[in-house]
């Protein structure tokens, strides 16, 4: 016989469990259209109950004047890595933007990161056609081609 309350109670466990997750979400953050995406991806995590770290937006302790210009002082720098390193190695999974003519350099490295960390990566390419690097892109658990398919590769990752 089997126990429907033990199946509800399992699938709300698994629910409980998939909402406290912490995502690294990563991606260049060259101009309003890319900053833009990673914060719908954001958004799209967060609404279903993801803790979510996106750099541009959650780090603390830089001046936004700080962030706005090429010529950052070293003390500058190390305050974003300290704060992006510490987020990767806190997170539970990476969620990557790997659109462009190349996976951003930025963003290969947080890849290989979680990648070395063994946690999961999920790929989203917004349906771009490329030939890609294909060291980086054998790190990655899955890819997925649209915003909406991030949760059900994360189902699929954790389950």
């Amino acid at each position: 016989m089997i126990n429907i309350r033990y199946m509800k109670n399992t699938e709300q466990q698994f629910v409980d469990n998939m909402m406290k997750k912490k995502v690294y979400i990563a991606g260049p953050l060259f101009n309003d259209h890319e900053r833009n995406f990673l914060e719908a991806i954001a958004l799209c995590l967060e609404k279903e109950g993801f803790k979510c770290f996106l750099p541009h937006r959650d780090l603390t302790g830089v001046e936004q004047s700080e962030l706005k210009t090429t010529s950052m002082t070293q003390k500058t720098k190390d305050k974003i890595f300290v704060a992006d390193l510490t987020a990767l190695r806190e997170s539970d999974l990476t969620v990557a933007l790997i659109t462009g003519w190349d996976i951003d350099s930025g963003t290969s490295a947080e890849i290989g990161y979680t990648f070395a960390q063994g946690k999961p990566i999920i790929g989203i390419d917004a349906s771009e056609r490329r030939f890609r690097n294909l060291f980086v892109e054998g790190m990655i658990t899955e890819k997925v081609q649209h915003i909406s398919a991030i949760i059900p590769a994360i189902k699929r990752t954790f389950s």
